[in-house]
């Protein structure tokens, strides 16, 4: 690619995000390219259509951007150095909010929804990989057990289960304490292999029934991969490129599924990099219209992923923006926790 083709179409797509209109050469020249003529553009253009990076809607309009000029548009920004022009508004409303971890999510999906037009979610990733803060077994009648783990920063998950075998609420206790022992200030991935053998030392007589709560609590731990937060759906209703139904049912089912919006914020929190996704690219059906930025946070302490879902025409500058400003503030905010821990 030349850099004047380069040029075109770092202009085209611009110039869509900004009007929703069809680029033609002589709006090229007269905005962006100056010193060309417009059948100069004109001719390069059609060869950039060629290569699948624009496409006219009318044989008589100007030429739209298809996803792999979003790509190169994309890179392009991100490749550049930015300056988080929203950050002290940002910090204000995070900063001013000293609830919970759960709360502050939801006020922060609520906040990059309506500062982008998109809809924004936020996931805490695997329970197994989270620092555990506490874990309390209450028994709730019969074999019933109900299991309350409190991590790092307050969020909190619960299960229920039923054990094959009776165990009275003093071994319970007593199993909960040896438990909370090993595991608090540690994740579960880091004490699982230890634990069994510490906590059945001296609790022979209820051997099988700590055993069994155990693998209860392993398999809740380790299965439950992200707990989700959302905000938007119902904002994009009004934005032009959701009035198509699949697009925006599109967006739902990958709200409503959460296992393929899982793979991806996976990826992302193992690149622990800024990540977007632009039409084929992501990996659910109905999706080809649509973007997702993601990006690795850290709120009260804890490792998190957020993200915005949104039209291929996005305002990609203003969204990273925003997406890397509220990671920044959260960041922000987990230093000052452990300054005054």
């Amino acid at each position: 690619m030349t850099e004047r083709q380069l040029s075109i179409i770092l202009a085209v797509v611009y110039e869509y995000i900004k009007t929703g209109e069809p680029a033609g050469s002589r709006t090229i020249v007269r905005k962006y390219i100056k010193g060309l003529s417009p059948a100069t553009i004109r001719n390069e253009m059609a060869d950039l259509e060629e290569l699948g990076y624009f496409y006219q809607p009318h044989s008589s309009s100007g030429r739209l951007p298809t996803a792999r000029a979003y790509r190169v548009y994309v890179d392009s920004v991100t490749s550049r150095a930015r300056h988080h022009m929203h950050t002290e508004d940002i910090r204000r409303e995070i900063l001013g909010s000293r609830s919970g971890i759960e709360d502050l999510l939801m006020h922060v999906t609520h906040l990059m929804a309506r500062l982008t037009n998109c809809v924004a979610v936020a996931a805490v990733p695997t329970l197994d990989d989270a620092e555990i803060q506490h874990i309390d077994l209450m028994l709730m009648g019969g074999n019933n057990v109900l299991a309350l783990i409190v991590l790092k920063g307050g969020l909190v998950h619960h299960s229920q289960f039923t054990l094959p075998y009776d165990i009275d609420a003093g071994t319970l206790e007593e199993l909960t304490h040896r438990i909370n022992t090993v595991a608090d200030g540690h994740s579960w991935t880091e004490v699982r292999e230890i634990l069994s053998q510490y906590v059945m030392s001296g609790l022979e007589d209820a051997e099988s029934s700590c055993r069994d709560a155990i693998k209860e609590l392993d398999k809740f731990l380790t299965e439950q991969n992200y707990k989700f937060f959302s905000s938007g759906a119902r904002q994009i209703l009004g934005v032009p490129h959701f009035q198509a139904l699949s697009r925006l049912q599109a967006v739902l089912n990958l709200l409503e599924q959460e296992k393929p919006l899982a793979r991806m914020i996976e990826k992302c929190k193992e690149s622990k990099a800024l990540k977007i996704s632009l039409g084929e690219e992501n990996e659910t059906e109905g999706m080809e219209d649509n973007a997702m930025i993601l990006i690795p946070a850290r709120p009260r302490q804890q490792k998190a992923v957020l993200g915005l879902i949104g039209p291929l025409r996005m305002d990609y500058e203003r969204s990273i923006n925003i997406l890397e400003s509220v990671a920044d503030v959260l960041d922000e905010d987990s230093k000052r926790g452990e300054t005054n821990e």
